[in-house]
């Protein structure tokens, strides 16, 4: 919502900034009549005119930029196989890791990130568990979990698994009643 604002605003300020200065253009040039009888030497005419059409060259640029599509490329990881190129996107492998790490048992809330380095992908785990099982079984699982799920489906080697126990789930306790 908020680049579509931008670019409106973008928009706008870049076809007022190029009106104004093609009227100032016109103006100095003597293209239109003056209304305004102003007296001014040659230099200040020459500085005047260059001004406007510098304005009006980046109005002109904004305007293109307001206008065009974004192709920006979203971050993946490249490899280079037999057959061709393959490029696996960041929020695939944080999927991945995600779907591999709910599979333990005790883990609630996740969110991952990935970082690229040159020793292979970095996979930072943040996790929610639900206390009653031990927590070092439970992150070693999440990393052997995640390190072992990501790098057979994808083929890129898992450098590092971080785990981050953010905070513990109570359960509701419940008294039944009978009647």
């Amino acid at each position: 919502m908020a680049k579509i604002l931008d670019r409106l605003l973008l928009f706008i300020y870049s076809l007022s900034i190029a009106i104004l200065s093609v009227i100032a253009i016109l103006l100095i040039s003597g293209a239109i009549p003056d209304v305004l009888e102003i007296e001014a030497e040659p230099p200040v005419y020459i500085a005047s005119i260059a001004v406007a059409v510098v304005l009006f060259l980046l109005s002109v640029r904004f305007f293109y930029i307001s206008l065009r599509r974004e192709r920006a490329s979203r971050p993946s990881v490249d490899q280079r196989t037999e057959y061709g190129d393959i490029q696996i996107s960041m929020e695939t492998i944080e999927n991945l890791s995600l779907k591999a790490a709910g599979k333990v048992k005790g883990i609630r809330d996740l969110r991952s990130r990935i970082r690229v380095s040159q020793a292979g992908l970095e996979i930072m785990i943040r996790a929610v568990v639900d206390g009653e099982h031990s927590l070092p079984l439970l992150t070693s699982e999440v990393q052997r979990q995640v390190h072992d799920f990501v790098q057979e489906t994808t083929g890129i080697p898992v450098a590092d698994v971080s785990v981050y126990i953010a905070n513990l789930t109570q359960a509701p306790s419940f008294k039944s009643r009978v009647e």
